[in-house]
């Protein structure tokens, strides 16, 4: 068990320190970018982002919700599990290029810069699919290869963006960065997967149907969060024009600059959990009740610092020109610590099988979204927009949960988690050695 808790630790620990050094590099990048572009191409931007993020609940298939289980269950199989979901990501990439495209044309036709921009950025969606192969590291608790690769590429990107700043370029050029990212990672990540003996890729029919049968119900219920997660910039790109399109998505990125923490945290207990599922093990409910102790308490102490200095923090990253994105920051700060606990959610559905409830979740999360961006942006403009998305993560994650009698047990959980024996748990985890480790 000690060693066990070493290996969640030390996995953990190597995602975090390389997304630190990541984030720094963003925060400077951002910095430049943003300023650089101004709001208005910032916008254009971020609106070609949320059609992307629409797109991509279907590009994967739902695949990357259940590949991690497929892996800890069938650790023998891991070649054709690897190779079997990367092609079928990479068919479906290719049709969400298609359409991403198509929509732009119809959406934008006055504006052949946007769709320019749209098509090239959809091409991520291809390089994402090879992606999948960081699933088997995170399997296999060895994300520090995956995080190793990723801070490799992120700063190859930072380069080449910096190099845009340099030379002047369009907005244009900045649409293929995260194309650039997701490629040199796949790469790096696929040397580093034969390197450390994983299986020969290859394919299986069976499996195929298999893993689409069990992330099916992940692509409705992904492409309905994406809708609360994005249309608010969709529709003030359309009802409010790029500018303030630039002003919320500002706000957004500040508010969740802080997420890869908790995907470290939650991507490490992942397989965990699935373990302790599989073993039956009495620690199953006990880790869920850790991994919510620490993301509500670490996300509402991040969010009152942000609330906080909001204004002091846009300033300093986009400009005297942003302002207007310090009112929005403060209310869409506080969005984060449900999303993040939707994420915890989705890790319990999935291993007590019961995926089929998220569509029911997603699809009244969307359709409170959308109705309350249409109520409030009117009278608020993108303040609107960021109470919307707040009330839709609360709605979603926490009043659905007891709205829906299978999953009360999760929430249950979610409520128990509030104690603070949990939190101390952790510390002990972290900071205090147990005393096989002092012999």
């Amino acid at each position: 068990m000690s060693q066990l808790k070493n290996k969640i630790i030390a996995n953990a620990g190597w995602i975090i320190a390389c997304k630190i050094v990541q984030a720094v590099a963003s925060v400077f990048v951002s910095i430049l970018t943003a300023r650089y572009l101004g709001p208005s191409n910032f916008g254009i931007i971020n609106y070609a982002a949320a059609l992307v993020s629409f797109c991509t609940p279907i590009m994967q298939l739902g695949l990357t919700n259940v590949i991690v289980q497929e892996l800890t269950d069938n650790p023998k199989q891991d070649g054709k599990i690897v190779g079997t979901a990367t092609l079928l990501n990479i068919i479906s990439s290719v049709f969400c290029i298609g359409g991403i495209t198509v929509f732009s044309l119809f959406a934008n036709a006055n504006s052949p810069v946007t769709i320019l921009v749209c098509s090239l950025y959809s091409l991520m969606l291809l390089f994402q699919a090879f992606e999948l192969v960081q699933y088997w590291f995170q399997a296999k608790l060895l994300s520090k290869y995956s995080s190793i690769s990723s801070l490799i590429a992120y700063l190859v990107m930072t380069i080449y963006k910096i190099v845009l700043l340099v030379l002047g370029k369009d907005v244009v050029w900045f649409s293929i960065s995260y194309s650039i990212d997701y490629l040199i990672i796949s790469i790096i990540l696929f040397v580093i997967y034969k390197k450390k003996g994983g299986g020969k890729l290859g394919l299986s029919k069976e499996l195929a149907i298999k893993m689409f049968n069990k992330g099916k119900y992940y692509i409705v219920a992904g492409l309905m969060v994406n809708i609360f997660a994005q249309s608010d910039r969709i529709m003030i790109k359309h009802m409010l024009g790029d500018d303030y399109t630039g002003y919320y998505s500002a706000a957004s990125t500040l508010a969740t600059m802080s997420s890869f923490v908790f995907a470290a945290i939650i991507d490490t207990m992942r397989p965990v959990i699935f373990e302790a599922k599989k073993q039956q093990s009495s620690s199953y409910h006990l880790n869920i009740k850790r991994l919510y102790s620490i993301v509500i308490y670490l996300s509402l102490l991040l969010s009152l610092f942000m609330t906080v200095f909001s204004d002091y923090l846009v300033k300093f990253m986009y400009g005297s020109d942003y302002v207007p994105s310090s009112s929005a920051l403060k209310i869409i700060v506080w969005f984060t610590t449900f999303s993040y606990l939707g994420a915890v959610r989705n890790i319990w559905i999935l291993s007590e099988e019961k995926q089929k409830y998220l569509l029911i979740i997603n699809t009244s999360g969307a359709a409170t979204n959308i109705g309350l961006n249409f109520l409030l942006i009117p009278i608020m403009g993108i303040n609107g927009a960021a109470l919307a998305s707040l009330i839709t993560q609360f709605f979603t994650n926490v009043i659905m949960g007891w709205i829906i009698p299978p999953i009360w047990e999760n929430n249950t959980l979610m409520i128990k988690s509030l104690n603070p024996v949990y939190i101390w748990d952790i510390l002990k985890m972290v900071f205090i050695k147990n005393k096989e480790e002092k012999r």
